[in-house]
């Protein structure tokens, strides 16, 4: 029976605590999620190496203490343990397989894929690593740029329970982590996550927008709701972007996309009828395609309100 449990505590953005035995990490993708994580990691005392497809968004990291490389394969030579932040699953693959990364990993390390991809590519990526003595563990995590930035991800791995205690002191410096099952799980864990927020978003923005419809004040609503059955952590975050029209990308329109197609292909493997993420990816898929793609995923809310014709 797969273990579960939870473990880490959060540390404030400005005081990362101290690894007691630092450890050689490497972090592959310093986009809006690596960039932070990695930082971190370095003041929690790890030995950090760090590769981004565009090598100007990683330089930054050499500030912090970061040894920067100019391919994956360098950053993952002499780690111990290696985290993908990349953008997609066929992305991983081709920087694993293709690029050589996979062959220049230590057998013996840990590989640990904490970008959203899907179940089947996580449990496909264990089985080609494993065939080359490295351990996987797949741990997306949610929480944003906030959290990343916080250190107050939760973080959800599927894998060895072994493997998951070798990730612990890495993890501590990220946020909270749950072991939720095998290969594949935490990536399914994930995808939950993201039904869950991407179908609250739309409810949240439709609810906002439909009061002030009928001539309601959204901010007075909100706050009236708050505390109640409706409340939630979309309703206090989300909701008040929504409120002030602040839709500047910190977890983009697009990614939610991507997330929500991941979940209904893997429902389909599963024999799963998703109807309301289904409705969901419509509307997220056709604000894409009216030019929002760019937007923070509160930015739905500028769909719906299109679609009433609400400025």
């Amino acid at each position: 029976m797969p273990s579960l449990f939870t473990v880490g505590l959060p540390m404030t953005a400005s005081v990362a605590a101290k690894a007691a035995n630092p450890i050689s990490v490497a972090v592959l993708g310093t986009g809006m999620m690596g960039f932070p994580m990695a930082q971190r990691l370095c003041a929690a005392g790890h030995r950090v190496h760090v590769w981004n497809r565009t090598r100007a968004k990683a330089e930054p990291l050499a500030a912090a203490g970061a040894n920067v490389h100019r391919y994956a394969a360098d950053a993952v030579r002499h780690a111990d343990i290696t985290i993908s932040l990349l953008e997609n699953g066929p992305v991983v693959a081709d920087v694993l397989f293709a690029q050589g990364a996979a062959q220049a990993l230590r057998p013996g390390s840990l590989y640990i894929e904490m970008a959203s991809i899907q179940p089947s590519e996580a449990r496909d990526h264990a089985a080609r690593l494993g065939e080359m003595g490295v351990s996987h563990l797949d741990a997306p995590v949610s929480g944003g740029t906030v959290g990343a930035e916080a250190g107050t991800l939760a973080i959800m791995a599927g894998g060895k329970p072994a493997d998951f205690q070798r990730a612990l002191a890495v993890f501590a410096a990220l946020g909270r982590a749950t072991h939720v099952g095998p290969h594949g799980a935490g990536q399914l864990a994930k995808l939950a996550n993201q039904m869950i927020v991407g179908i609250t978003i739309g409810a949240v923005a439709e609810a906002l927008l439909f009061a002030a419809k009928g001539g309601a004040d959204m901010a007075k609503v909100r706050q009236a709701i708050s505390g109640g059955f409706a409340d939630s952590r979309i309703l206090q975050v989300h909701g008040q972007r929504m409120i002030e029209r602040d839709f500047a990308p910190r977890g983009r329109m697009a990614v939610q996309l991507k997330d929500l197609r991941n979940a209904l292909a893997t429902a389909a493997d599963i024999g799963f009828d998703a109807p309301v993420s289904s409705l969901l990816e419509g509307l997220y898929a056709q604000s894409i395609d009216h030019g929002l793609g760019a937007l923070d995923q509160s930015g739905l809310f500028v769909e719906l309100a299109s679609r009433n014709a609400m400025q």
